[in-house]
């Protein structure tokens, strides 16, 4: 990337090169727009980010405290606002991400109206919303950057050489709001040509990571939720293969797909994989079939199918609606095969998803899986759908019942009872809850941590403290308090929301279209100068 005083050097030969019909054009302006504008197309973006991904993933690989967090988002707005939470509170947005939730734009973004988490929603409101994700993440460093030009400016009509340096060196180690999207394609709404085709154009809108799930397509849930479908293996492979074919096509050669089993809470599978050879992954997969032993062709009816289980023929257990069952308490062997499998086959990571946040179940399964693949990590969800309070309150009761501590004090069952809240018991829990990402990461292999969901709930629970207050007797002081005077003590940009929503910005080219002959809206009749 270009230093400061080379954009405007670049920019000037351009200009002279073009002779007076382009003397109107200011070299450092253009300079500024293009640094503002860094990244000029998503593809540009999907490969930046994608070796930001595979850079912290080695960084993981040799040292497990470098895992990677995210949040979900579902519009470009909370995506921005995120990042730029995370460079005034970190000063750098290495290893943060963001997450795209299916579930949230099924919820969201659906011209339906609200939709549940089963792949009904338009499949084009994904890639549009990394767009707007990326478009907003981009404003976030036009905004950022026209400060720091402001900064100059000041530094050079005050002739402060020391503050012109320093603005200079501020610009030229500008850091990105723009980071890698964890992007949910769901099961690939359709057959492997369908995935191929949506992922294409999440890829081109900005994507370096598209996370997929084994289920049915058409018969998608919400991995939190019963009722899901599993496909054999060649089938899941197949998508896999298209998501790589699709980063391949669009020039994205290291792009990142994780693979995402729901067998642990999938009890179904649609169809019975044809075995061409014993051991095989579609025998592997027929083998955890439930059935019943058949001595007796009389007893069949039309519609069984008989699968051959060594010397034994065993009748599949299939349901009224044709889907077939697996054993059970087989969820977590077919998990450990799926994830070997979708390693051995071109995914990048796992997810495994799990019914509640346990580091002793997930490390379970990884280090089966790694005694195959050694390096096998994983990205996890720390969904909102777990009730994190009550899984660690009983966690503790049960070690601490283990470790022969006395427990009587407390009922497992009623733990989420408030007259816990101060409890011995709760202090364990949330010391466990804090330190859960860390001990996962460590303990279970899990690279990058995100939480599905934290918008949808935040947004309703601060929605619903205002309307209480707001339209109760405290009338504006609610929002005053509560609100603004909580931004301006937090020192939140979105405060002065005209300069967030680019009106400085739009006035910078005004003036650079229009010289002196510009109808600017920053004057001294700006309300936004009241916030200093």
């Amino acid at each position: 990337m270009s230093t400061y005083k080379q954009a405007v050097s670049e920019a000037q030969d351009v200009i002279a090169a073009n002779g007076n019909p382009w003397s109107a054009i200011d070299a450092e302006s253009v300079a500024r727009m293009r640094l503002q504008n860094r990244f000029k197309t998503g593809l540009d973006i999907a490969k930046y980010n994608a070796k930001i991904m595979r850079d912290d993933m080695a960084s993981y690989d040799a040292d497990s405290s470098q895992y990677t967090q995210s949040l979900g988002c579902w519009h470009g707005f909370i995506g921005q606002q995120k990042m730029i939470s995370i460079k005034k509170h970190f000063e750098s947005t290495k290893g943060r991400y963001l997450y795209l939730s299916g579930w949230m734009v099924a919820a969201l973004r659906s011209e339906f109206g609200p939709l549940p988490d089963q792949s009904i929603h338009e499949k084009t409101s994904v890639p549009a919303l990394i767009e707007e994700l990326y478009t907003f993440l981009k404003q976030a460093d036009a905004r950022e950057l026209r400060h720091l030009f402001t900064e100059l400016d000041e530094a050079r009509a005050a002739g402060n050489e020391v503050g012109e340096k320093a603005a200079l060196e501020k610009i030229d180690g500008f850091q990105t709001h723009v980071v890698p999207i964890i992007a949910d394609i769901d099961a690939g709404f359709g057959n492997e040509e369908a995935t191929y085709l949506l992922a294409k154009k999440m890829i081109e809108a900005g994507a370096c990571c598209l996370q997929i799930e084994n289920q049915v397509s058409d018969v998608k849930q919400c991995g939190h939720q019963d009722g899901k479908v599993t496909v054999p293996h060649e089938d899941f492979i197949a998508k896999i293969n298209a998501l790589r074919y699709a980063f391949l096509e669009m020039g994205v050669e290291d792009g990142v797909i994780v693979a995402r089993t729901d067998s642990l809470g999938a009890g179904l599978t649609q169809k019975i994989p044809v075995s061409a050879s014993p051991g095989d992954l579609a025998d592997l997969y027929t083998a955890f079939i439930d059935g019943e032993e058949v001595t007796d062709a009389a007893g069949l009816n039309s519609g069984d199918v008989i699968i051959p289980r060594g010397d034994k023929m065993l009748r599949a257990k299939r349901l009224p609606n044709g889907l077939f069952a697996f054993k059970p308490g087989t969820g977590e062997d077919r998990c450990v095969l799926d994830c070997i499998t979708s390693l051995q086959n071109g995914a990048d990571l796992l997810w495994i998803e799990t019914e509640k946040p346990h580091v002793g179940q997930i490390g379970g399964m990884v280090n089966r899986i790694r005694e195959v693949i050694p390096n096998a990590k994983l990205v996890y969800n720390n969904s909102p759908s777990f009730n994190w309070t009550l899984s660690f309150r009983q966690q503790v009761f049960d070690a601490w019942s283990e470790e022969g501590k006395d427990v009587s004090a407390y009922n497992r069952d009623e733990l989420m009872d408030v007259k816990y809240d101060e409890s011995d018991l709760s202090a364990e829990a949330d010391q466990r809850i804090q330190s859960f990402q860390s001990d996962a990461a460590q303990h279970a292999g899990i690279f990058h941590h995100l939480i599905t969901l934290p918008t949808y709930h935040t947004a309703a629970l601060s929605t619903d403290s205002l309307a209480k207050d707001y339209f109760g007797e405290m009338g504006m002081l609610a929002y005053v308090r509560e609100v603004q005077r909580r931004e301006i003590r937090n020192q939140l940009a979105c405060v002065k929301h005209q300069d967030m929503a680019g009106s400085n910005i739009g006035d910078d080219h005004k003036e650079y279209f229009s010289g002196a002959q510009a109808l600017k809206a920053s004057g001294k009749d700006n309300t936004m100068n009241q916030f200093g």
